[in-house]
């Protein structure tokens, strides 16, 4: 077993086809749609990466917590990573012009970069084979 944390095998895990999609994703759309695809492709991979690489950091702190509180935490972290990438979103489309930076190729990129990331974690979860305790069995004389 290694002495890495889980998380760290987790983030691993999930870099790894990220970073692959990434570049891809990049060259694709710099391809197609130029210096704004590239910047649309680059903006895809920083959201995501810091999106979901929160979501772990998260996980971390909360590993010792009781459960109540890592519910909590869970839940606020979620609440204001949706309202940061709200306030993201809007001011992209507010401030940012569509030559600069190309929508169509970020939309994609992030939707393949999300499944990348999404993929690589389940596929390095299942590797860790955690073990939950389970509840004690009852006894069958005690009824």
């Amino acid at each position: 077993m290694s002495n890495q944390s889980n998380e760290l095998q987790m983030l691993k895990g999930a870099l790894k086809p990220t970073i692959i999609t990434g570049v891809l994703s990049t060259a694709v759309s710099s391809y197609v749609a130029g210096l704004p695809g590239f910047y649309g492709a680059m903006l895809a991979q920083f959201i995501v990466v810091i999106f979901f690489g929160v979501t772990l950091g998260v996980s971390k702190i909360a590993k010792n917590l009781d459960p109540m509180s890592t519910m909590g935490l869970a839940f606020f972290s979620y609440t204001t990573k949706l309202i940061f990438v709200w306030i993201f979103l809007w001011a992209l489309s507010t401030f940012i012009d569509r030559e600069t930076i190309n929508r169509t190729s970020f939309g994609v990129a992030t939707i393949l970069l999300s499944l990348s990331w999404l993929g690589g974690e389940i596929a390095s979860f299942m590797k860790l084979r955690i073990h939950l305790p389970l509840p004690p069995k009852a006894d069958p004389e005690e009824k």
